[in-house]
């Protein structure tokens, strides 16, 4: 896996620089001894509790472009601390990331609170999709039986002559995708909003949204 090095320190006193080399020397004999391939060290002296930091942006714009799919810190507290640290945690396993840490030398592993609160997070997360989609649902509803017809407002239909193209809301796919859903899990949720889709069309219908 490539892997991105990610070093904090909380104070920008000179005696700290020596922390953030010792923590990048540590987490580079973590990536051999697993085997990653660095593509990547960010180095910061910022406080634990701010999550406006330049260095967890570009850690985070990284991984979800894919450039890599690994994060290497010296401990938890070093990704950050409080309500911050769960908040990244969260956006890490959104994405899929794995975490692995110099002081357990592995994959990270949570402490039961810590996993507790994920656990509570990821459910209201999933309730709050839940209602955004039944909001949808009755707007739609709401719309057709005001006499608006979808049909009429079929786009592309060029790319599929004589066959009538499927609409769904592409919006909500890439918004479930990014909430880390599965191809059938969305083509469920769509079926259940009305939209009677496979989940081979949802994921052609996908990639045609992400390459244009």
């Amino acid at each position: 896996m490539n892997a991105i090095i990610y070093c904090r320190v909380s104070t920008d006193k000179k005696v700290q620089e020596t922390s953030l080399n010792r923590q990048k020397e540590e987490l580079m004999a973590l990536a051999n001894k697993h085997q990653l391939t660095v593509v990547d060290s960010i180095e910061e002296q910022e406080s634990g509790y701010e999550i406006n930091r330049d260095g967890i942006f570009q850690m985070l714009e990284s991984f979800s472009e894919k450039k890599a799919e690994c994060l290497l810190v010296q401990d938890e507290t070093r990704l950050g601390r409080g309500n911050t640290k769960i908040a990244l945690f969260h956006q890490l396993q959104k994405l899929n990331i794995s975490i692995y840490t110099g002081i357990q030398g592995g994959e990270i592993e949570l402490s039961e609170s810590d996993s507790m609160v994920l656990q509570i997070v990821g459910i209201v997360e999933e309730y709050q999709r839940k209602i955004h989609n039944t909001k949808i649902k009755r707007g739609m509803k709401k719309a057709i039986d005001g006499g608006f017809d979808p049909s009429e407002n079929l786009s592309n239909r060029h790319h599929a002559p004589g066959r009538e193209r499927k609409e769904f809301p592409i919006e909500e796919v890439v918004r479930m995708r990014q909430n880390n859903l599965t191809f059938k899990e969305i083509t469920t949720t769509l079926n259940g909003l009305g939209h009677p889709v496979s989940k081979a069309t949802v994921h052609r219908r996908y990639q045609e949204f992400q390459k244009t």
